[in-house]
């Protein structure tokens, strides 16, 4: 696991980096809407991880790296790339069947769980508590909703721990060859998605405005936020940055407000307010 510091090797604060990627997080289903109103829930998936796929083939022309890794390296990278393919499918199935707030409520019980992990002292344990009851209250949670919804959601929960886990191994010899392997597990994730959602993308393959929206996908949700994803988590712990992705529902307000004028709720603005106290209150390990 990699130490934490404060600056990145650029001098960049990795939080920073969390921060571009919290917000890019949540720009991509923006041009999402577009594609899902023509094409399958799967083949929204597809494109999302097709156009990050080619995009990181010309950037980074990964396969010559992938021979030069070990067996143990390339395992890592094989089973990312997995996660990530099987994670967008089950995230969009999801949503498609059961409430966004409920998805993204059950979705961060991993990031909290692995956060918990980390816990070595009372003030972490006030911290993850502040952030917990804050992501709750800004998800809006409802139990209802298509019992197959819940599995999937669930399943990107799963999912989710794993590519956390997984993405700080590939990071753990610093950003840019985290960088190099990311692209080869999205290559692999590609590979993962193509049986299942290829037929769902193909009525889009000849429309140029919605290529032009699923290229929108793939950079905002797969590209910039992974790229970002990877900087920071070479230079942070597993649980604080567990712990800081409890900041996602709080950038997905602030979106709703500057850009579709979604003004928050009472109860959402304390919880913006508990989740912004637990990331503050939460102690870093020193190196």
């Amino acid at each position: 696991m990699p130490k934490e510091n404060a600056v990145s090797k650029n001098g960049v604060p990795p939080h920073i980096y969390f921060l571009i990627s919290a917000i890019f997080h949540y720009l991509g289903p923006s041009f999402a809407v577009l594609l899902f109103s023509s094409i399958s829930v799967l083949g929204v998936a597809w494109f999302r991880i097709a156009t990050a796929a080619s995009f990181f083939m010309i950037w980074r022309r990964p396969w010559p790296r992938f021979f030069q890794l070990t067996w143990d390296q390339q395992r890592i990278v094989i089973g990312l790339g997995i996660v990530l393919g099987l994670m967008n499918a089950s995230f969009y199935i999801a949503i498609a069947r059961i409430p966004l707030g409920t998805v993204a409520a059950i979705e961060f019980l991993g990031p909290i769980i692995l956060a918990a992990l980390g816990v070595r002292n009372l003030r972490n344990v006030v911290a993850l508590l502040f952030a917990a009851i804050g992501v709750w209250l800004l998800t809006d949670v409802r139990l209802e909703g298509d019992p197959l919804g819940f599995i999937f959601a669930f399943a990107n929960c799963i999912f989710f721990i794993i590519y956390i886990m997984l993405g700080h191994r590939v990071a753990s010899d610093g950003g840019s060859s985290g960088i190099d392997r990311l692209s080869i597990a999205m290559v692999v994730a590609l590979f993962t998605v193509t049986p299942i959602g290829i037929n769902g993308a193909l009525p889009a393959i000849t429309s140029p405005i919605l290529l032009l929206a699923a290229l929108g996908v793939g950079v905002c949700s797969s590209v910039i936020p992974y790229v970002c994803d990877q900087l920071a988590m070479a230079k942070l712990s597993r649980s604080t940055f567990s712990l800081l992705l409890s900041i996602l529902p709080v950038t997905a307000t602030l979106i709703g407000i500057l850009v579709l004028h979604q003004f928050p709720t009472i109860l959402e603005v304390i919880g913006i307010f508990l989740v912004a106290s637990g990331v503050l209150l939460h102690q870093t390990k020193k190196t």
